[in-house]
């Protein structure tokens, strides 16, 4: 037997003394001061003040509320962090996850703040916040056509790297610039893009993440299960995805942008009904999207209902025109409607902005207005009776609807053509669009909040019968309690699958349980909607 050497003796000496330390001060100390001793020991880089806040500091608040868009989670009502940790560096996130652990903490990971049922920001257990928003380079490869992006940039900053790289790549996520990348390809990520290309987590091809460890693994070090998982099954049930490697695709130098508005005096419901059924099999280079909510008000008597067909071609107006005139004549689409632009500018276009806004707003953070809502999601696997939308009118002009939008996203084209367990989003052939349904409301109208959470569900009841069912399916990333959610990370596998898993993941719900049970046995990273263990 081989005597070990004194650096050895040492090292296991100095491992004993720590976890004699720690298992002490966690017994016994403040768990905030516990946590922040234990991340300096762990990371001689970690410089409190300068990437940790904590209740006594004076920028608390504002860290805190910067990353939460549903200004619902904002009350004083709200369970608040311990500690928030911005990294500086990478290496300075394994530390967090072994200190969390070490002091008995939930972790709550976020990027851009977009959780609709604010999870990335509070718990009902005592929790720190690990806030990826310093961690958002992008180094983008034109000739290889890849790109490696920290979790914590946001999609518009994504889009202004690549369109400075080149006019002609892009990448197929979402049309929101201010969403993190972390948080949204870990769920799906969609957007105009995906009839042509699909989502952005089928276009990811590597990823750098922490694990329960601290470990931090790439594609060939976790694996394939895992890398499967955390590519749209949510990658806060696995660990911390630090960066991901991600496959650029290819737009013409100018795209065509129009949004055409019809009122229900102008047959909007008659061409939202024939949008239905045309939609989804249009051209892979077109997607058009049915938007509609109030126009006017009630009280006077001029409320309408507008719908607005919101799209973008990839090609010249020269090409679009003649294939909307074979195929949707009755919008009455013409040359003036429509605006020659980038593929990013397209974006911004989207988003309410002219095309002389210039490039750079995309890495605006505040280019969206922070708001309280309410959201739900669904899929339909064929066209609403023409008769239904009476109903949905009907509700559209109660008051609690004056915020109201619902958003009709067609599938068709490369979605239909990838495998419904390519990775963790189940969602693609059968399905002609998506729903995504809103309700705002403000500052002055919070104290009624319950009244517009009220008239969703109930549209939502509404629009039962005309969608997916068995399970009624629904998006990871429009996050709802509604539908379910975790005993504290306690619920059971069957209990989760029959509450809300199979809605979001249908017949992956059990192999995303399986790679959980694998690489998280403790279940340390869990929250309201976390894969259960198996």
């Amino acid at each position: 037997m081989s005597t070990p050497s004194i650096a050895l003796l040492f090292h296991l000496v100095s491992i004993s003394i720590f976890a004699i330390a720690s298992s002490s001060s966690h017994r016994t100390a403040d768990p905030t001061e516990a946590f922040l001793k234990c991340l300096g020991l762990r990371n001689h880089s970690f410089v409190p003040n300068k990437s940790t806040y904590t209740r006594r500091d004076s920028g608390y608040s504002t860290i805190l509320n910067l990353g939460i868009n549903n200004l619902r989670f904002t009350s004083t009502s709200t369970p608040k962090p311990l500690v928030i940790v911005t990294p500086l560096d990478e290496s300075q996130v394994p530390p967090v996850v072994q200190c969390a652990k070490d002091v008995d903490l939930e972790i709550r990971i976020r990027s851009g703040g977009h959780d609709y049922e604010g999870l990335s920001s509070v718990s009902q257990l005592p929790f720190v916040i690990l806030d990826l928003m310093l961690l958002r380079s992008i180094d983008i490869d034109v000739a290889s056509r890849t790109a490696w992006v920290q979790s914590g940039a946001i999609v518009g900053e994504l889009y202004y790297k690549i369109a400075k790289a080149s006019p002609i790549l892009a990448f197929p996520a979402g049309v929101c610039p201010t969403i993190g990348i972390g948080g949204h390809l870990a769920g799906g990520a969609y957007g105009t893009l995906l009839r042509k290309y699909g989502l952005g987590a089928d276009n990811v091809i590597d990823a750098r993440i922490v694990d329960v460890n601290g470990s931090v693994l790439d594609r060939k070090t976790m694996g394939e299960d895992l890398f499967w998982a955390v590519r749209g099954g949510g990658g806060a049930s696995f660990g911390i995805i630090l960066s991901w490697k991600i496959k650029l695709v290819q737009v013409p130098k100018n795209v065509t942008v129009f949004t055409v508005t019809r009122t229900l005096q102008q047959n909007a419901t008659g061409l939202i009904y024939k949008w239905q059924n045309i939609a989804h099999k249009f051209d892979t280079n077109l997607l058009m999207r049915a938007i509609f909510n109030r126009i006017g008000a009630v009280e006077t008597g001029d409320a309408t209902i507008g719908v607005y067909f919101n799209s973008v071609f990839l090609g010249g107006v020269d090409k679009l025109l003649p294939l909307l005139k074979k195929s949707f004549p009755e919008l009455g689409v013409v040359k003036e409607d429509c605006t020659e632009m980038s593929w990013a500018q397209s974006i911004l276009n989207f988003n309410g902005f002219s095309i002389n806004e210039p490039l750079e707003t995309l890495q605006n953070r505040s280019i969206n207005p922070r708001r309280y809502f309410k959201a739900k999601s669904d899929y339909v696997t064929k066209p609403i009776p023409l008769s239904a939308f009476q109903g949905i009118w009907n509700l559209f002009f109660e008051k609690e609807a004056t915020g109201a939008v619902v958003i009709f996203t067609p599938y068709g084209g490369k979605m239909k053509d990838i495998s419904k367990s390519a990775i963790p989003f189940p969602y693609r052939s059968g399905n002609i669009y998506s729903i995504q349904h809103l309700v705002y409301w403000s500052e002055e109208e919070n104290a009624k909040a319950e009244n517009y959470i009220a008239w969703m569900r109930k549209l939502y009841s509404y629009f039962g019968a005309y969608v997916s069912n068995s399970p009624r399916a629904a998006y990871i990333n429009y996050k709802d309690l509604d539908l379910g959610q975790n005993n504290l990370g306690n619920t059971s596998y069957n209990e989760a699958n029959n509450r809300w898993g199979a809605d979001y993941f249908n017949g992956n719900f059990k192999r995303l349980a399986n790679v959980k049970t694998l690489v998280d046995p403790g279940n340390f990273f869990k929250n309201e909607l976390s894969i259960p263990l198996l």
